[in-house]
C-alpha cells in the first residue's frame, strides 16, 4: 500500500475513471491528486457537491490510472467505499483538506460538510511497464 501512495503522491495527477451516473454506458475520467494510507486503507478525497461523489454513490467501481515519465504506470482498480467517510481519522481529515485547499478549492475546515472521504475495497493495483511485464498488488 506504502508504494501505491508514494508513486501516486509522486506524481502531479492521475486520473480516475467512473461510471456516469445517469449513462452507465458512458465513463468519465476526471484529474484527482490526493491519496493517503491510514489504518490499512488507501483514503480518497473530493467535493460532495462534484459529480465523481454521485457517479460513485451509483456506480462505486472505478479505476484509476497514472503515469511518471521513464517509470513504469499504475492501474488501480477497486470499489469506492463512501461509508468510510464517517470513519475517515482526523489525520486523513486534515491531509484531505490541507491538500484540497491547497489546489484552490473552497472548504471552510477538515470537518466542512461539502469535503468527502472515501476509501477502496476490492482492489487490485497493477504496475505496467511498456515492454509488456505487470506486476499485481492486491489490496
Amino acid at each position: 500500500m506504502d508504494e501505491i501512495v508514494s508513486y501516486l503522491t509522486s506524481i502531479p495527477a492521475w486520473y480516475l475513471a467512473t461510471i456516469d451516473e445517469n449513462d452507465p454506458e458512458q465513463p468519465r475520467v476526471r484529474p484527482f491528486s490526493f491519496v493517503c494510507a491510514d489504518a490499512g486503507r488507501l483514503w480518497f478525497c473530493t467535493s460532495r457537491d462534484k459529480d465523481v461523489w454521485r457517479e460513485l454513490a451509483a456506480h462505486p467501481k472505478f479505476e484509476l490510472s497514472g503515469w511518471k515519465p521513464g517509470a513504469f504506470w499504475i492501474v488501480l482498480t477497486g470499489e469506492a467505499d463512501l461509508t468510510a467517510d464517517a470513519s475517515a481519522s482526523e489525520a486523513v481529515r486534515q491531509a484531505g483538506f490541507a491538500h484540497m485547499v491547497g489546489i484552490g478549492e473552497e472548504h471552510a475546515s477538515a470537518r466542512d460538510g461539502r469535503l468527502a472521504f472515501f476509501s477502496v475495497r476490492a482492489a487490485q493495483a497493477r504496475f505496467r511497464d511498456i515492454d509488456g511485464s505487470e506486476r499485481v498488488v492486491e489490496l
